[in-house]
């Protein structure tokens, strides 16, 4: 991305109880299974092009934010189950309304002492002009769902 007041990078770190494999495996070839575990944010995932966890693929997100529905389609751009990194770049949707682009890039790694993992988000972004807002309450919502998402892969059979 260019260097200007109009880009911006901001990251977050998740703590969870889920090992770093199965937030990936969730996220990478599962996400259409995410509305399950976090409705009130996510209505639901559909693949429209090519075939979950490949990168190249393309999905639709149905989602809530800020109290509004909102669409985002996406671009798988890459995967790395090395590391357990997934990077999405929006192709089409409401955050294309405000951003001339929009990358966001999850990342989980085991935590250094227990179980567990750490979800690191990253979202790169450059806003259409200096009147729109960083995107810091859609850097929360990933968060808040990292958690639900947790939440639902950790409980008691």
């Amino acid at each position: 991305m260019a260097s200007s007041a109009l880009t911006g990078k901001i990251e977050a770190d998740v703590e969870i109880k889920a090992s770093p494999g199965q937030f990936h495996e969730m996220f990478t070839h599962k996400p259409h299974h995410v509305h399950h575990t976090c409705y009130d944010k996510i209505q639901g995932c559909d693949l429209l092009e090519g075939e979950w966890g490949k990168v190249g693929t393309i999905i639709s997100w149905r989602y809530v934010h800020d109290g509004k529905a909102k669409v985002s389609k996406q671009l798988v751009e890459a995967i790395d189950p090395s590391k357990n990194l997934t990077t999405f770049r929006e192709i089409e949707g409401d955050q294309l309304k405000e951003y001339k682009s929009f990358v966001a890039t999850l990342q989980a790694s085991p935590k250094n002492k227990g179980s567990g993992s750490i979800e690191h988000w990253t979202v790169e972004y450059e806003k259409l002009h200096h009147g729109i807002a960083h995107p810091d309450t859609l850097l929360q919502f990933l968060v808040d769902a990292s958690k639900d998402i947790d939440a639902h892969l950790t409980q008691p059979n």
